[in-house]
């Protein structure tokens, strides 16, 4: 099943799965540390990041490593990037106002 990965970074758990493993490769114990709560939950978790292609998986030797796929994250980026720019473009104008502001009280 392909899902959105829109709805993967939708739960914060697995926002926090992604932070882990920007830095480094993981083991599924390794990222279940971090969180109170069982290995198995972690696992679900992966499936969908995995299902998404956020994350890739790699074997080394009898361990299953999760990495993040860098790619896939440029899509959410590119869609967060519209927004950015409309409160970029807000903020100025804010600038731009404040400025006027203070050389009037002069």
């Amino acid at each position: 099943m392909r899902r959105d990965i829109f709805q993967a970074i939708a739960d914060p758990t697995r926002r926090s799965i992604l932070t882990l493993i920007a830095l480094q490769a993981m083991t599924p114990n390794a990222i279940a540390e971090n969180f109170n709560t069982t290995r198995q939950s972690v696992s679900k978790h992966l499936r969908i990041l995995t299902e998404c292609d956020l994350v890739k998986q790699e074997q080394r030797g009898r361990e299953i490593y999760y990495s993040l796929e860098i790619e896939k994250m440029k899509e959410i980026d590119k869609w967060i990037k519209q927004f950015r720019e409309i409160w970029e473009t807000k903020f100025n104008q804010l600038d731009e106002l404040l400025v006027t502001l203070k050389k009037q009280k002069k």
